[in-house]
Parts: structure tokens; sequence; C-alpha cells
């Protein structure tokens, strides 16, 4: 009786996925939006401050299960308000002077900056029409 392992058409072998394999399915996840900036503690005052437009900072950690979760409608709305506001993601693992600077003492954090200042502040997991509600704050 032939294996039925090998004979499955199902079956990946070689790193190869085959229709129906969950490595398809990760594959074809959406990827990140190539409009959302991501900053340092070097070039924050440069990109973010000193910005002409005004610009809504994410500051996120990759451990962070939140931060996970709203990371797809930050995507969306770096999207939908392109050319009106600079969306921007800071790893504060990566870069803690700038987190400290702002007092930010969790995660998912976002600072909405206009002409260099803060203008307001969300903590949490929050819902696209929060943050939507927050971005027009400055338009």
């Amino acid at each position: 009786m032939p294996d039925p392992v090998h004979h499955n058409p199902n079956f990946s072998s070689f790193g190869k996925s085959v229709p129906g394999d969950i490595r398809e399915k990760k594959e074809n996840k959406r990827m990140a939006s190539d409009k959302v900036l991501h900053v340092n503690d070097s070039d924050f005052d440069t990109l973010v401050v000193g910005s002409d437009l005004p610009c809504l900072v994410d500051f996120w950690a990759p451990w962070c299960g939140p931060c996970k979760a709203i990371g797809p409608v930050i995507d969306e709305l770096a999207d939908e308000f392109d050319g009106r506001i600079r969306i921007a993601k800071m790893n504060v693992d990566d870069n803690p002077a700038t987190p400290g600077k702002f007092g930010i003492r969790a995660i998912p954090t976002l600072i909405l900056f206009k002409d260099g200042e803060v203008l307001d502040k969300i903590t949490g997991a929050v819902g696209k029409a929060q943050l939507v509600d927050l971005i027009n704050k400055a338009l």
C-alpha cells in the first residue's frame, strides 16, 4: 500500500507551498503599508517634529499584543490620509530616548504632532473611528 503522506497532493515538501498549505496563507497576508514611516531616536526631530504635515506616531514594540492588533488600522490610515498627514511608528525597545522624553509608560501610545507640538495622545488599542477623530483634530 502506498504511503499516504508522500502521495497526498496537499503535502508540501522541500519548503514549497501547495494550494491549501498553511505557508501559502501566511505568504498571502497583506503587507504593511509602505506609507508608514519608521522613525528612530536620531531622526525623530527631523522627520516628526520638523514635519510640514501633522504627524501621528505609534509607539509600539514587537512583543506587544495590542500593538500588533492596531497595526493593520495604522496601515489603513496611512493609505487613507496619504498626503494630508504623516503616519510613523517607533519601536520603543530599540529607541528608548524619545518615548522617555514624552513620558510614555504604556504601549501602544499614539501621539499626534502638529507644528512640532503635541496636539493629543491616546494610549491603548483603540478603534479606527477614535483614531480618525484624533487625526481630524490636526486637519
